[in-house]
């Protein structure tokens, strides 16, 4: 469900669905991408200067299109532990779960 404040058939409904559908693609819970979505359309909402108040790190900074769905300072693929993870679960990958965040890295990307 969108944030409050989006209009059915807006374009910030439709960046929120096409947010949680990336997010889901990339291997994260339904829930987790929509809290992902609903952030990202609000804090583009606050840069657009959509809201009626905004935290100073919703209006500096790059925005998350221009990013690319990135977060700053990551490595090349910027993939969490959680999508490392599903992809590991994926591939059928045992022991996964003991596995660290750089392990799992390891393991994914000899397995593809």
């Amino acid at each position: 469900m969108p944030p409050r404040g989006v209009k059915k058939g807006s374009k910030r409904e439709r960046q929120y669905e096409e947010v949680k559908k990336s997010e889901k693609k990339q291997g994260r819970s339904n829930k987790r991408a929509e809290e992902i979505a609903a952030r990202t359309v609000n804090k583009e909402k606050a840069r657009a200067g959509e809201s009626k108040t905004s935290s100073r790190n919703s209006t500096r900074g790059r925005s998350a299109s221009s990013r690319g769905g990135k977060q700053s300072g990551k490595g090349p693929a910027g993939r969490t532990r959680e999508q490392l993870y599903n992809d590991a679960k994926k591939l059928g990958i045992e022991g996964r779960s003991k596995m660290s965040k750089d392990q799992l890295q390891h393991a994914v990307a000899g397995a593809s």
